[in-house]
Order: C-alpha cells, then structure tokens, then sequence
C-alpha cells in the first residue's frame, strides 16, 4: 500500500530528499537524502510506488513502499528517466541507441505529441504549410499509419509557423494553439495565435475567443468535457468551452496567465505568475463560485498535490536564483508549511509523488480557511509608476482597462437572446407592411367581416408570414436564416473579432438579401 499521504521530492545544491506531506512536514526516511550537486533526474511511478533517481555515475531504483533498493544500472549519461504504466520499463534518456518499430511516413513533420492513458494509442502530428498550402494537425491510431484513410481526423489552418498540441486525459480530442512569430495586423509584439479543436470521431472547430491578444494558456478538465482558456490583452479573460467550443462559463477579465485544474477537476485556479505578481483566484467549478484569491509572489512553479486539497508553489533556480524555497497552501487560502533556502543554496526542482486516480476521493468543497501555524504574510503591494511632473499631485482614480466581471455562458431557460437593432428594425418593419396590406384587403371587401387586429410579436421571436406557396415561404425561411447570421457575424466584428474574409463577403450581401425579402413579402 502507498503512504496515506503524498512524499514531497525536493533536488537543490542541498542534494536530493523526500520530505512527508501534510501535516507532518518532516524529512521522510523512504529516502535517504542524496547529498552533492551530481543529481541530474528524478522520477516516479505512475502509481507512486517506485522512485529511480541518477546521480551521476548510476541509475538507482527503490520501492517507496518498503524502502528497499531494487535495481542499480550504470548508466552515467542519463539525464531523463521514466517508468512505463504497468512499472515492467525504466526507460532513459541519452545518446539514440533504439531501432525502429514502426514508421509514419508524412513529408515534414515538424512536431507529434502522443496520447495518454492506456491503448489503443494515438498520435497528433503536424506538418506546417508551405509554399501557400495551410499547415495541418493530424491524428492517428498507432500502428495504423500506411492504410488509406489511415487519419482519424485532420485540420487545416493558416497563420502557423508552430503549434502546441494538448491531449486530453480520455485521448478523444486536442486542442490545437497555432502561433504566428509576426502579427501582420501589427496588434501584437509577440505574433498572433488561434485556437483548433480536432476529435477522433473527426470533428473540428475553431474556438471563437471573444478578446484579441495571446492564449496564455489552455488547459483540460480530468473529466475531458470541458476546457478552460486564458486570453487577451491584459487584464486576460478566462473561459471555459464545453467539446462544442461553446463558452459555459467567463471568469472575466484580471491580472493571469494561467490556469490549472485540481486533479478531481472541480477546483480551478487561475494564477498570474512570470512578470504578474502571483495573484491566484481558486474557484468552486461546480458552482462557479470563488473560493479564495492568496497571492504566491515570484513564483516559478505550480502543483496540485493528488489529494486534490493541497498546493505546492516554488521559487526555483535557475529562473530566480535568491529567495529560492517553497510553500504548500490549502485551496482556502492558508500556508501550511514553508521552506526558505539557505541565501547561499540554491532550489531546482520539487514535486509531489504521483498517485493513481481513485486513490484519493473527491471531497465536499469548504469554503471556510482551514486554519494555519504558519504566520501570514501580507503580500506587498506595490504602487502604480508615477512620472516625475505627476508625483507632486493629486492620484486620480481612473483606470487604464475596465474590468469585466464574471458571467454565466449557458443559455437559460426563457432568457433567449434579444435582437440586434438592426434585426428589431427590419422586423417592426415588415409587421407594419403586413397590418397595412391587411387592412387594404379590409377595405376592398366591406362586405366580409373585419379580420381580427394583427397581435404585437414578441420582442425574441422573428414574425413568421404566410403566402399560401410552400416555395415562397421556403425562400422567405431561409433568407430570414441568412440575415440572423450576418446579424451575429456583425456583432462578433463590433466585440473586437477579427472576421474571415468569406464572412466580410457575407456581410455586404445584407442589402441584397433584405430587399429580396422585402419583395417577397409585398408579395404575400
């Protein structure tokens, strides 16, 4: 059996040392500590039972379990290890000595990313495009690589000189962040991105974010429903999308630039690390209901402990080289435990042991701070630069961006969307065109009895007229349909989307198509 609680591993210039989890917090003895800087890699089982670690001269491999030494191998070059699922391989990283088991065989693959979990395995490969052509993604079933049709699924897109390609945990879909090195626009320093969805049963998409500026970041929820993505000028926006790429839920906008997903995925914390100040918004996603906001400052490293209740942040070397250490938080907010490193030491890597799902439940969601002996700290704030010819007055209150505030993306019951103005207009408009001509038929027959009044429409519901041919009204449906799209194609364009060119063309047919409508309907 595993510990009940997660090992900390932690490899600095102190050497190499486990250390126990909440809420003892003392150096563990499944370990003795590895002394010297020789200490090049660490791994863990998938299930957390075994531990190998290279030193330098040899690959060593102990069972966490019972704290013994099973296996040695001299191998002095390795500098990356890692367990296969089922513990059966160890395999290391050095200098190319395999042979090959089998071949793609795709002109100018660039870069793949394998799936994960257990088989059948898949494979999404991308090839970037040339010469006018689009780049693609790709994915695959492993061995199925030489058959026609062999692809599960393919997405062609421009404006890629590179990609990052995210599986999620079930391995039915990617999510594809296309970069450009140059915006063309002339928006952004840093080029441009655009976010693709591709599934194994062969769907993709293209996910609409509803702000300009770059993807941050993109992360899966372990359920593999849903995903949350940070984007946009700063103050960034988050959002999550369900498989359909529909928005479900807007965080809104606020200082971030990443997102992580408890291991049970119904925590979710959006933090602003790097060049923002470790401000970290923990929201209940079940509820969509903020939790806590605590501040990590200078933070280069982020980690769910597997317990889905426990943080680990840390400041490592070589990103900063002084007050390197770590700390473990509850979601709620408090520190736990901290560890600063001697000013003369140096932190490079800490992470928690791995554990396999099911190991630890999932827990009711507190909302009360679980209490602490570890004193707080206030977090620093710092003030907004102040030009020398501004110091000597007044502050003034006004803001550089206004933020939004989070909202609800499901559609409610009864809370369909409204009209645009412009589709209010045309509708009051053909209602009036309607009661007039109806009332000339009144007028002509003075014998018949008077039609009842025309009923006002519903401010959300389109009228729907009548001619008494199936082929008019058929005509009339679908240009009715067409307006409605060009009416939302319009209302992306005014919140800031960059449209296709097909859909620029769409748009300059709007005349056309409302005065078509407009004789159809005088007709009727």
């Amino acid at each position: 059996m595993a510990p009940s609680t997660p090992l900390l591993t932690v490899r600095g210039s102190e050497g190499l040392y486990m250390v126990n989890g909440p809420p003892h917090f003392t150096e563990s003895t499944v370990f003795p500590r590895e002394s010297g800087k020789n200490c090049k890699a660490y791994t863990f089982s998938k299930d957390g039972t075994l531990f190998a670690w290279s030193n330098g001269e040899k690959i060593n491999v102990i069972s966490v379990t019972n704290k013994g030494l099973l296996h040695s191998f001299d191998l002095p070059k390795a500098v990356c290890l890692e367990f296969s699922p089922k513990n059966t391989v160890l395999a290391t990283w050095q200098p190319y000595t395999n042979t090959i088991a089998n071949k793609l065989h795709l002109k100018k693959i660039s870069d793949f990313v394998l799936s994960p979990g257990p088989q059948p395995y898949k494979v999404a490969v991308y090839v970037p495009g040339s010469k006018g052509a689009p780049s693609f993604v790709r994915l695959y079933q492993y061995p199925n690589f030489d058959e026609p049709h062999a692809a599960l699924a393919n997405k062609s897109f421009f404006k890629a000189d590179k990609v990052t390609m995210l599986w999620n945990k079930k391995a039915t879909a990617v999510l594809v962040i296309a970069s450009t090195d140059v915006d063309k626009t002339g928006a952004s320093y840093y080029g441009e991105q655009t976010l693709h969805y591709i599934a194994t049963n062969g769907e993709s998409a293209v996910v609409q974010l509803p702000k300009n500026g770059p993807i941050y970041d993109v992360v899966w929820n372990s359920s593999s429903t849903e995903f949350c993505a940070v984007y946009g000028f700063m103050p960034a926006k988050a959002t999550v999308f369900n498989l359909k790429c529909d928005p479900v839920f807007d965080f809104g906008t606020g200082p971030r630039n990443a997102a992580y997903y408890s291991p049970h995925g119904h925590i979710l914390v959006l933090a602003g690390f790097g060049n923002l100040r470790g401000q970290m918004e923990v929201w209940d996603v079940k509820k969509y209901k903020l939790i806590s906001k605590p501040v990590a400052s200078d933070s280069t490293y982020f980690a769910w402990c597997p317990d889905g209740e426990h943080i680990l942040t840390a400041t490592c070397a070589p990103r900063l080289r002084v007050n390197n250490g770590y700390k473990i938080w509850h979601y709620t907010g408090s520190v736990l435990h901290k560890y600063d490193v001697p000013s003369n030491a140096e932190l490079w890597q800490v992470s928690w042991q791995p554990f396999l799902d099911g190991i630890f439940p999932e827990k009711a969601i507190t909302y009360q701070v679980v209490p602490s002996d570890v004193p707080s700290e206030e977090p620093k704030v710092a003030t907004a630069y102040r030009p020398p010819a501004l110091r000597n007055k007044p502050v003034t209150n006004s803001k550089l961006h206004e933020e939004e505030p989070p909202q609800n993306m499901k559609p409610q019951p009864g809370n369909e969307k409204p009209l645009s103005k412009t589709a209010l207009k045309n509708q009051r408009k053909h209602e009036a065109k309607k009661a007039a001509k109806q009332e000339a038929r009144n007028d002509k027959s003075p014998d018949m009895a008077p039609a009842p009044a025309p009923q006002s429409t519903p401010r959300n519901t389109i009228s729907q007229s009548t001619s008494g041919d199936p082929e008019t009204d058929k005509k009339i449906k679908n240009l009715k349909k067409k307006l409605k799209a060009i009416e939302q194609l319009k209302e992306q364009a005014a919140a800031g989307k960059q449209l296709e060119k097909n859909q620029l063309e769409k748009i300059q047919k709007e005349k056309a198509l409302l005065q078509e409508l407009e004789d159809l309907e005088l007709g009727i």
